[in-house]
């Protein structure tokens, strides 16, 4: 069983668009299988002939060339390489010496020759009707696609007209080649549109993300110069202003200036803080939203159970107060825990659902928040996407943690400040579980005692003639 999951973990750790082309492809293969098995049963009825011998080399070489081409050509219609412009000569003068001698056959079969003629259009439909299919995966407009069905068509009529091939036998077999080549064009082509336009969908995914970022930091930035422009600009004058007058002997003046220029320094300091804590503190209720939101569009169930906002006596046994089991949608928040407790536990679900769309193969996540007043808040993600060992690497849950701030170890940066603990791993060798413990009574403390610190540290500040920013 565990080398069965070991080989199943690669599959588990592509993405998405990599699955869908990695199915197309071996599908793709199958056409080869497919139509050696068609050149079998077409020359088995000549199995004592030498011209059965030469047709199933022939049909042995076009499935080659079909397989290669293929590979070939569905790497050009994703834009990795350049078109395979001597493979699809090579399949196409294959196609149309198969379909040929296939057609010469036919009329040269004597009467009666009912089974013969049967054995024969699996070779004619192997040479034409995959040929053509095979070929479209090099072709991008429809109109094109059609017309190789139409040229195709014509070469059977043509041969079995040279041939001297009754009406009757030339009408059933355009009418094969006809339905081949249409229902095979017709796979072909929209496999190779589906797995294109995947990929495109991922790649536009991928920009979104990235110019949300970007709009994010120019965000932030302008934010930074409406609170800072002016502030500074204004710092700048007035230093110039109480250099000139300290120049000419007015000492009062420039102590005045500058008693001006540290009241406008630390008003730019508050304000600057604001704007950093506006940006880097995020909300519990509004992340747990927002993860389902995101979830749900991938397509990943998502169920929420937690605290409804009021936090019930944890007296007693010590159980789950305030939960809310088994509600999918519930309104879990968590809006009666403390600010600071909401901004990490927030963190925590951010990048877990990230975890859960990046690095698995997930169909149902659930988040469970339970508080206990007075104790600990605890904050459980689990998905059944177990992601592979790299990919557990890369978001910081196995080998050594991580810079500062990336991925699970940032989020254990951010616990460790408040008191709390992370935990995430593997369960049950099939889910991963993302577990957050914050001390609710360590943390009114510490920011009890961090207000009155900071309270002090401003009343200090401003009985001072300077003050040190941190």
């Amino acid at each position: 069983m565990a080398k069965v999951m070991g080989r199943a973990r690669p599959w588990a750790g592509k993405s998405k668009p990599a699955k869908v082309e990695i199915y197309t492809r071996w599908s793709f293969h199958l056409f080869v299988v497919g139509e050696l098995v068609v050149m079998v049963m077409g020359t088995v009825g000549r199995a004592d002939s030498p011209v059965g011998g030469w047709f199933l080399v022939l049909g042995c070489a076009h499935a080659l060339a079909v397989g290669t081409y293929i590979s070939y050509a569905l790497d050009w219609a994703l834009g990795r390489r350049p078109r395979p412009n001597r493979l699809m000569a090579v399949t196409a003068v294959l196609s149309g010496v198969g379909t040929v001698a296939t057609m010469a056959l036919i009329a040269a079969t004597p009467a009666p020759r009912t089974g013969d003629v049967q054995s024969l259009a699996y070779l004619l439909v192997a040479f034409a009707g995959f040929g053509v299919g095979s070929l479209v995966v090099g072709i991008r407009r429809v109109k094109n696609m059609l017309l190789l069905v139409l040229v195709s068509v014509v070469v059977v009529a043509l041969s079995g007209l040279v041939f001297g091939e009754p009406f009757g036998g030339i009408a059933g077999s355009v009418l094969g080649v006809l339905i081949a080549g249409l229902a095979l064009t017709f796979t072909t082509g929209f496999s190779v549109w589906l797995v294109k336009a995947v990929w495109d969908l991922d790649s536009a995914r991928e920009l979104q993300a990235r110019l949300a970022v970007a709009e994010e930091r120019l965000r932030f930035g302008r934010d930074l110069h409406d609170v800072m422009g002016r502030n500074l600009a204004v710092i700048a004058l007035k230093s110039e202003l109480a250099v000139e007058l300290a120049q000419r002997g007015g000492t009062e003046q420039a102590a005045a200036q500058m008693s001006e220029v540290q009241r406008i320094a630390r008003e730019s300091q508050r304000e600057v803080r604001a704007v950093v804590r506006g940006y880097r503190e995020v909300d519990l209720h509004t992340e747990l939203e927002g993860a389902r939101g995101v979830l749900r569009a991938a397509g990943i169930g998502f169920r929420l159970e937690g605290a409804a906002g009021t936090v019930g006596d944890a007296g007693g046994d010590g159980g789950d107060s305030g939960a809310v089991g088994g509600t999918d949608g519930g309104s879990g928040g968590g809006t009666g825990l403390p600010a600071d407790v909401q901004s990490a536990l927030g963190w925590v679900v951010r990048e877990a659902a990230t975890n859960v769309l990046r690095h698995g193969d997930a169909r149902q996540c659930t988040v469970r928040l339970t508080v206990r007043e007075g104790c600990d808040a605890v904050l459980v993600v689990e998905n059944d996407g177990l992601p592979d060992r790299a990919a557990l690497a890369r978001a910081g849950a196995d080998g050594p943690p991580r810079p500062a701030g990336a991925g699970l170890a940032g989020l254990r940066e951010r616990l460790a400040t408040l008191g709390g603990t992370l935990d995430a791993g593997p369960v049950d060798g099939t889910h991963f579980r993302l577990t957050a413990r914050v001390p609710l009574a360590a943390t009114a403390t510490g920011t009890a005692e961090t207000r009155g610190t900071t309270g002090s540290a401003e009343s200090a500040g401003t009985a001072r003639t300077s003050e040190v920013t941190a």
